[in-house]
């Protein structure tokens, strides 16, 4: 049987050049967000590689959120950098749920460490009015009488996601999202079993308000014990109504 040598360097795939290259050119601001890369052959004859590489290239950074690609010709085909980092991490997270390697639980308890921190950062910090009145907005459409389980779904991950954004934390914010995505089959398929949905959500509404009350008036401590409370009250309710 072969044997591979530990010392040897791993064979380099023909499409990591264009990868690395592309890395390069974003750190160095020759490549900005809105900037459409050149075509498939173009791309192929710059770095010596096939048009099926070029295209494996693009996939591949169109998975990670880097690019949006679309098919065709003319001014708008092509692929544009955009950067939405919460979209790549999203998908790798929500199919490591599903295979059962990230559990669930996991997942919630790092979201009430995410939240919590945010609420007291975000307690602290200057402005974020236009993130506090998204917030608003988003509460007030929660509180439609006839709005269904998928919609306040939908509206919940945006109010959270939203709240987080007051603590300033890019990165922060993009995990939140990114964890929000990555539970967004288990939570649906959670509401969906849920019998007394209207008591849930009725619930869920006085405890939305409740946090958003204490983040508009800047206690962040009162904020980060609703939001645990919350969170965890909830999932409570998911594992009660799915049986795990």
């Amino acid at each position: 049987m072969a044997t591979v040598d530990a010392g040897a360097t791993p064979r380099r795939r023909t499409h990591d050049a264009l990868l690395k290259d592309i890395e390069a050119d974003l750190r160095s601001g020759k490549i900005k967000v809105g900037d459409r890369l050149p075509g498939e052959r173009t791309l192929a004859e710059n770095y010596g590689i096939s048009r099926a590489s070029v295209r494996e290239a693009i996939r591949v950074l169109d998975a990670m959120g880097i690019l949006r690609s679309s098919v065709g010709s003319g001014p708008t085909s092509g692929a544009i950098v955009v950067s939405d980092p919460s979209a790549g991490l999203s998908s790798a997270l929500r199919l490591h749920v599903a295979s059962s390697t990230l559990p669930v639980a996991d997942i919630v308890e790092t979201r009430i460490l995410l939240e919590t921190w945010t609420a007291r950062a975000g307690a602290k910090r200057v402005g974020g009015e236009e993130d506090l009145e998204q917030a608003a907005q988003l509460l007030h459409a929660m509180d439609h009488p006839d709005i269904n389980r998928e919609a306040f779904h939908e509206l919940d991950a945006r109010f959270h996601v939203t709240l987080s954004s007051l603590a300033g934390n890019a990165v922060v914010a993009t995990m939140m999202e990114s964890l929000s995505g990555a539970i967004v089959g288990y939570v649906k398929g959670a509401m969906e079993a849920m019998d007394a949905w209207p008591d849930v959500i009725s619930i869920l509404r006085t405890q939305h308000h409740g946090i958003f009350d204490a983040v508009k008036a800047r206690d962040g401590e009162l904020a980060a014990r609703l939001l645990q409370e919350h969170i965890e009250w909830f999932h409570k309710k998911a594992q009660e109504a799915t049986g795990n």
